[in-house]
């Protein structure tokens, strides 16, 4: 007698999937604004893990591959949590060429994080941006809503102790 995967997985509070299913209502559960739907359920959730689709799935009565194709095939959506400070390195055209992806490197090595994923105490996740319109300071790096610009490798250990230090 082996338990499935399936037993074990965190369940969505219930409230949550409440709000899920009042988000599917509110675009009158029509299939067609999936888009929208999945904008607010991560407006609401801050990610769009599996549980959430499922919800999503059935309140708008499509299957549950077809909302983690759209999920995953943005790269705005996240199905892990970010962190409590997200950093987005800016991967712009004048970035990209000031040097953007050596910062990224450091980022990554500092943390020891790839793209995509959130760091195990959940204080720092990585994404890449394409242009913030910051062309002037590039290479940019934004952490939260704060914008870093010519940021260089060697800068990263600094920016990333200032984070830290309000952890305490």
């Amino acid at each position: 007698m082996h338990t499935h995967y399936h037993d074990r997985r965190p369940h969505l509070p219930k409230n949550k999937a409440d709000e899920l299913l009042a988000i599917c209502a509110r675009y009158n559960n029509d299939p067609g604004e999936l888009i929208n739907v999945l904008h607010a359920t991560q407006g609401l959730l801050g990610y769009i893990p599996k549980e959430a689709q499922e919800v999503i799935a059935s309140g708008l009565q499509i299957p549950v591959s077809k909302v983690f194709g759209v999920v995953s095939f943005y790269s705005y959506f996240t199905m892990t949590p970010k962190g409590k400070y997200p950093i987005s390195v800016c991967m712009g055209t004048a970035c990209y060429v000031r040097g953007a992806e050596k910062v990224l490197d450091e980022f990554q090595r500092q943390l020891d994080i790839k793209v995509g994923e959130t760091t195990k105490d959940g204080l720092f996740s990585i994404d890449c941006l394409r242009c913030v319109g910051a062309c002037g300071l590039a290479p940019v790096a934004m952490i939260g809503d704060r914008v870093y610009g010519r940021v260089t490798p060697e800068k990263v250990r600094d920016i990333l102790s200032e984070y830290y230090t309000k952890e305490g």
